[in-house]
């Protein structure tokens, strides 16, 4: 097929297009014509349908004092499932207090092939006011609402090149377009002085939007339907936490597992999940080894397992597609409209709830039992299972204690009598 111009056409040009080349049938243009979305063709290039992600709800965890109720999109069905259990035990305490010192996002402005690293430097500093205004000039409108630029850094990256940072106060916003064009109005300003400017981009590694979560989880909270003591648990949980501090390949995981949860609220938010991921990642290896995240220790008293977390979060509430989709808007009612600042608690929040689920299931009854009970429902789904035929396929998988296709398959025969 000949792609050029396929972005220039209308929407039902792009479909019939796809139908000509038979690069798909009448019945798949039919499931892309039932997903259509008006806005979701106004987003993004060379739209053709929209993607579903099941949302459903994490019902009730405290944070700072509050309950709170809070969407998640996810495709993983133990994710939501974790998060409730891992959230159900930090309520038996006080729940999650969260700390955030400083919501700033960073600009950087690359000089290259200086002669003089220092004096550049020096200029810099010696220019800082006049620099802030320049940015803030930019995008007036945010220093008017108490944000803005606030400050500058400058990085060294080698002996000819320099990072002029820019760190920006986006108030509810996440920031990005308002720091790229702030770095792009200051990068045209040296580049009127005669510097060789590289590039003037936001940076994704929010070292400047820290949000610290801690959690106090009594040990009664813990103990296993097997019978295992919750003190038991909890410091198996201290000893797997130490692991993942220990060995990346175990920490690699761990994170992934916290950001199932993470993810799920960004996406559901209407935030960018791959840039709070790669900031998160690159925070988790800041020492110059890969670490777990999350620090699980049992207190002196050995009557509760104390978790703490350091993340960056850098969301928003307003600004970009947060504002133009629907459904954004609905799960910012579900978890009571937050700000910017409380929807980074929710993150730091379901972090430690979906950590603490994940590794109380590791050090006793292992993570597949969990798993492959939740994946019952799916795999019903998968061999064709209608509506009122789930729960009994999903009944007889957990009966036959062999979760695969194959039973699921024979298991929906012997229903249907074939």
């Amino acid at each position: 097929m000949n792609w050029n111009g396929f972005y220039k056409l209308s929407w039902t040009e792009r479909i019939n297009a796809l139908l000509l080349q038979k690069l798909i049938t009448f019945p798949q243009a039919e499931l892309m014509r039932a997903n259509y979305d008006e806005i979701g063709n106004q987003q993004i290039e060379n739209y053709l349908y929209s993607f579903g992600v099941p949302t459903g709800l994490l019902t009730d965890i405290v944070i700072d004092g509050v309950h709170r109720t809070i969407p998640m999109a996810t495709e993983e069905p133990s994710v939501i499932a974790a998060a409730n259990n891992g959230a159900r035990m930090m309520n038996a305490g006080d729940g999650v207090q969260t700390e955030f010192e400083t919501r700033l996002i960073r600009g950087q402005i690359v000089v290259t092939d200086l002669d003089d690293v220092d004096a550049f430097v020096a200029l810099v500093g010696d220019n800082e006011p006049e620099i802030l205004n320049l940015a803030n000039q930019a995008h007036p409108s945010m220093a008017k609402r108490g944000g803005g630029a606030k400050g500058v850094v400058t990085e060294l990256l080698d002996e000819q090149t320099v990072a002029v940072d820019i760190l920006v106060d986006p108030c509810d916003a996440m920031g990005a377009n308002v720091v790229n064009t702030m770095a792009e109005a200051v990068s045209a300003s040296f580049r009127e002085q005669g510097y060789d400017v590289l590039m003037g981009i936001l940076s994704n590694y929010a070292t400047e939007a820290l949000i610290t979560a801690k959690v106090s989880v009594p040990v009664d909270s813990l103990k296993t339907k097997q019978g295992t003591p919750g003190l038991t648990v909890a410091q198996r949980i201290e000893k797997a936490s130490r692991v993942e501090s220990l060995s990346p390949y175990r920490a690699v995981t761990a994170n992934k597992g916290i950001m199932n949860g993470v993810e799920a609220v960004v996406l559901a938010s209407g935030n960018d999940t791959r840039a709070v991921n790669a900031g998160f990642h690159a925070y988790a290896a800041q020492s110059g080894q890969y670490q777990g995240m999350v620090d699980w220790r049992v207190d002196e008293t050995k009557t509760h397992l104390l978790g703490a977390i350091t993340m960056p979060a850098m969301v928003g509430v307003v600004g970009g597609s947060i504002g133009i989709v629907p459904a954004v808007k609905l799960n910012q009612t579900l978890m009571a409209n937050p700000d910017a600042k409380q929807l980074s608690a929710y993150l730091a929040g379901v972090a430690l709830a979906q950590n603490l689920a994940a590794l109380r299931a590791l050090v006793s009854s292992g993570i597949q039992a969990g798993h492959m009970a939740l994946q019952a429902k799916s795999l019903a789904v998968q061999v064709g299972a209608k509506a009122d035929e789930i729960p009994m396929i999903v009944q007889g998988l957990k009966t036959a204690g062999t979760i695969n296709r194959v039973t699921a398959e024979k298991l929906l025969e012997e229903l249907r009598g074939e």
